[in-house]
C-alpha cells in the first residue's frame, strides 16, 4: 500500500479521530482486511487507485484485521474484504468481497456527493455559522443551476428571514414546490408575510395600541431582537389568542420553525405558547 493523503493506515487508537471526526468533514472508507486474504489483495488496490484519483471526494483508511481483531468485531465484520462507509461522524453504508471496480464505483457514487450536493451542503454549512451574506450568495448559485430546487430555495427563505427580508422570503417560498421541505415553508410563510406588510416596504400610517406593538414587533424581528419580539407576541396572544385571527399564532409557529427545535428559544418559548393557548 502506497500511503498518500487519501489512503492512511487506522488503529483502535486512531480509529475516532481518522475515521468518524473526519467523516464530519469528508466521506471515509474503511477497508477491513489481512495481508492472507486473496480476495483482499484484489480489492485493495482498486479502492487505493479510486481514493488517490483526483477529486476523489473521499479518504479510505485500512483497517489490519490481524493487528485490529476487535476493532473489526465492534462492527461486525464476520468476512473480509468488508468495506465500511462512514459520512458525517455515522456509518452509512457498506459491502463484503471483492467487488468489481465498476461495482465500486457506483458504491462510491452513492457515498461522495456531486458538486453540486457540495454547494449546497456549503450554503447550508453557512447558514449554520449564521454568515448570512455569504449562505444568501450560495444559495443564489446552487440555485442559478437548479432553480426549484427545495432544499435550497428554503435554506435561502431561512438566510432572508434572519435578516429581516420578508418579502424577499415571500418570493421563495410562495407556489413551493411539492417535496420533504414543503410543510417548512408552509410554516415559515407566515413570518415572511408579516414581515413584509408590516414596515418593510415603507410606513404602514399612524398607528396605536395592539396594532401599533404588531409592527413594532416586526421591527424586532428585523433588527435580530428575537427574544423581545417573542414576548411581546405572547402578550398579544395572552389578551387575544386569535389575535387578527390566528396570524400572531401562526407567526409565532414560524419563528420556531426557523429557529429549530434546539434552538434555546424555540424550547423556552413554545411551551409557554401553549400554556397560553390550551
Amino acid at each position: 500500500m502506497v500511503h498518500t493523503a487519501n489512503v492512511i493506515d487506522v488503529s483502535e487508537a486512531t480509529f475516532d479521530k481518522e475515521v468518524i471526526e473526519r467523516s464530519r468533514q469528508r466521506p471515509v472508507v474503511v477497508d477491513f482486511w489481512a495481508p492472507w486474504c486473496g480476495p483482499c489483495r484484489m480489492l485493495g488496490p482498486v479502492l487505493e487507485r479510486l481514493a488517490n484519483e483526483p477529486n476523489s471526494g473521499f479518504t479510505l483508511a485500512k483497517v489490519n484485521t490481524d493487528d485490529f481483531p476487535h476493532l473489526a468485531a465492534s462492527f461486525g465484520v464476520r468476512g473480509i474484504p468488508a468495506v465500511k462507509a462512514f459520512r458525517d461522524g455515522r456509518l452509512v453504508d457498506g459491502f463484503v468481497g471483492a467487488l468489481p471496480e465498476p461495482a465500486v464505483r457506483q458504491f462510491l457514487k452513492k457515498l461522495v456527493p456531486s458538486a453540486f450536493d457540495q454547494a449546497l451542503g456549503e450554503a447550508h454549512g453557512l447558514l449554520t455559522q449564521r454568515k448570512w451574506a455569504a449562505a444568501e450568495a450560495a444559495y443564489q448559485r446552487v440555485l442559478a443551476q437548479q432553480p426549484e430546487h427545495p432544499a435550497a430555495r428554503l435554506g435561502l427563505a431561512r438566510v432572508a428571514l434572519f435578516q429581516g427580508k420578508g418579502c424577499a422570503a415571500e418570493k421563495v417560498l410562495q407556489n413551493f414546490p411539492p417535496s420533504p421541505e414543503f410543510t417548512t415553508a408552509e410554516k415559515l410563510l407566515p413570518v415572511a408575510r408579516y414581515l413584509c406588510q408590516r414596515g418593510e416596504s415603507g410606513p404602514n400610517g399612524h398607528l396605536a395600541g395592539d396594532e401599533a406593538q404588531y409592527n413594532a414587533i416586526a421591527s424586532q424581528l428585523r433588527q435580530g431582537e428575537l427574544a423581545p419580539a417573542m414576548d411581546s407576541l405572547l402578550g398579544l396572544l395572552r389578551w387575544n389568542k386569535q389575535y387578527r385571527n390566528g396570524e400572531a399564532r401562526q407567526v409565532m409557529v414560524g419563528l420556531f420553525e426557523l429557529l429549530g427545535d434546539q434552538d434555546p428559544l424555540t424550547r423556552q418559548y413554545r411551551p409557554e405558547l401553549a400554556s397560553v393557548l390550551f
